[in-house]
């Protein structure tokens, strides 16, 4: 039997290439088959790491998708998602040596912050514009952001303040970080806004269709697992409508109810006002990258695995995208998460999954789990397979 490895990462546990890995690693314990990898990413966590390689794999346990050399990662000191904060961020320049990778989250991840210092109301995509300064002083042009697993709601305008945009109130004077502050904004200023965004291609990887604000929103969907009361909703996403209208007013730009302008806290809009960039969908661009559709026609099963499917899942996120394709060339799937939120076999129908499995006891706390995600991934493969 052929199987096709194509799993997510495991969000704080194990990146795609080492879930992979771990899951071929228990697969040659209890099947006689041949494995084809395709770690894959939707946008969110991993999508550096995907693209980077994604004509080079681990060969030990992976048959290669590909004859080119690997491409390569840099890091800079960049602001984090705190104004306080200072990261060592990566980029990466894939194999054709002419095109950047940033994943937003390196700069201005949720990640990057303890639980008790969530602070969506001022917390700033600063880092990620500082990125993008350091890929046009490196003289790349053609750039492909990936927009998941931010700690912010500024709606890109700390991205754009970094690349020269000022965010003035009815005084003048610049507003603070943060997308709270953006119910003071009465005037943006481009004059000084980078003149090489004006030469770049940039594309931004989505893992969600969210709007800018409203009940759709970048807040009233997302705010709560940054770290927003209840209290903060309302003056959060009537800071980003607010904005939403300044940027039509002086920038000419409509985007609030582009699907994707919402992904990152607003900074798919950001994005789109300032950079002129286009917004896909990560998982189908990284899919089509990786050659997934090619890849399914020399398998007779695909596996994959998630840190956590809900509802949202449904949208645009990883398991998804495979699954619609693998559907398509009846291929079954079989999703191995590390919590399933919602009712499993309703998901598992909607998905059109021949399995799903959590791979944590429900008993077991998060921390837990995420510190044993390999061994829990690996037993859950085995017990399946082995039967």
């Amino acid at each position: 039997m052929n199987f096709l490895i194509a799993p997510n990462a495991l969000k704080g546990s194990l990146t795609p290439i080492e879930a992979a890995e771990s899951i071929v690693a228990a697969l040659k314990e209890t099947t006689h088959g041949d494995f084809i990898c395709c770690p894959i990413a939707d946008g969110g966590n991993g999508t550096l790491e995907c693209l980077v390689h994604a004509r080079s794999l681990p060969t030990e346990s992976v048959r290669r998708t590909g004859g080119h050399a690997d491409g390569k990662f840099f890091s800079a000191m960049v602001t984090g998602p705190l104004r306080s904060l200072k990261v060592t961020a990566q980029w990466g320049l894939l194999s054709d040596g002419m095109t950047a990778v940033i994943e937003m989250a390196e700069a201005a991840g949720l990640h990057l912050l303890k639980p008790s210092e969530y602070d969506v109301l001022h917390a700033t995509t600063l880092g990620v514009g500082e990125l993008i300064n350091t890929v046009l002083d490196a003289g790349f042009r053609n750039i492909i952001i990936g927009l998941g697993g931010s700690a912010t709601n500024d709606g890109g305008a700390g991205c754009a303040r970094a690349l020269g945009a000022r965010f003035l109130d009815e005084n003048g004077s610049e507003i603070p970080n943060g997308g709270i502050h953006l119910a003071k904004l009465t005037h943006i200023d481009c004059k000084n806004l980078d003149k090489r965004l004006n030469e770049c291609n940039i594309t931004a990887l989505s893992d969600v269709t969210n709007v800018l604000y409203g009940p759709n929103g970048a807040t009233l969907v997302f705010a709560r697992q940054k770290g927003a009361k209840e209290s903060d909703l309302q003056p959060l996403d009537n800071a980003l409508q607010h904005y939403a209208s300044i940027l039509k007013n002086d920038l000419g730009k409509n985007v609030a109810s582009l699907p994707g302008s919402g992904a990152a806290g607003g900074l798919g809009a950001g994005l789109i006002a300032f950079c002129h960039a286009r917004i896909v969908s990560g998982i189908d661009f990284v899919l089509d990258t990786m050659r997934f559709d090619e890849l399914l026609q020399h398998c007779d099963a695909v596996i994959t695995a998630e840190g956590m499917i809900d509802d949202q899942t449904l949208f645009g996120k990883g398991i998804s995208g495979i699954a619609r394709r693998a559907e398509k060339r009846h291929k079954p799937v079989h999703a191995f998460v590390g919590k399933i939120n919602g009712n499993a076999e309703e998901l598992k129908r909607k998905l059109h999954l021949a399995s799903l499995y959590q791979i944590s006891p429900n008993n077991m706390m998060t921390e837990e789990a995420m510190r044993h995600a390999r061994a829990l991934l690996e037993g859950a493969i085995k017990k399946l397979f082995s039967t």
